[in-house]
This record gives C-alpha cells, structure tokens and sequence, in this order.
C-alpha cells in the first residue's frame, strides 16, 4: 500500500500531471491529442507524464482501434482522502476550507 501511494503522492506533485488529470475530469476518455492540444510541450513530454498517472493507477487507458483513450481513476485520490483527511474532523476541516475561500476572495477585491 505504501508503495502505491507514494506513486500517487508523486503523480501529483507535478502541477502538469495536475493539469491532465483535471481535463480529464471536466472531459473523461480523450486521446493524446486532445490532451496535448491545451498544452504547450512536445506529444512525447505529455505521453511521459500520462505513463507516471498510468503507473500511479490515476490514469486508466483503453484501446479503441487505432485510439488509445484516458480515463480518470479517482480511486487512489479517494483512498489518500480516507486516510489522511477522514482521520480528522470533517465539519472542521470545511469550515476551515470556506473560511480561506472567503479571505482568498477578499483579497483579490
């Protein structure tokens, strides 16, 4: 298990890898292409990351013909939320989180 989530943990350190795994959650099963079209590195650069989500089991890929679609796999999101966020008091934790959006958007007023 810990070798699992240290490969989530790494998967989403890169802010580009948070980027692919956030467009395919607004437009699950999109090809290489549609990914990279957004993204101003070389097909070859966005395929390197998309093979660190695979291994993290982030990123889930099925071949249709000549296509190779990616799927959003939330589940070892989900299992790193239930282990180190559900331990504590999640009424506290969102009350905490509505406060920093309130100060967050005062600031920018």
């Amino acid at each position: 298990m810990t070798d699992a989530m240290d490969a989530v943990f790494k998967a989403l350190a890169d802010p580009t890898r948070r980027v692919l795994l956030d467009r395919l959650r607004e437009n699950n099963g999109q090809t290489l292409g549609q990914l990279c079209s957004h993204l101003a590195m070389s097909r070859q650069a966005v395929t390197k990351h998309l093979l660190i989500l695979e291994e993290a089991n982030l990123v889930a890929t099925l071949k249709r013909g000549r296509e190779k679609l990616h799927f959003l796999n939330p589940i070892p999101i989900h299992d790193i939320s239930e282990r180190w966020i559900g331990k504590y008091d999640r009424p506290r934790l969102e009350i905490i989180t509505d406060l920093k959006r309130q100060l967050e958007g005062e600031s920018h007023e």
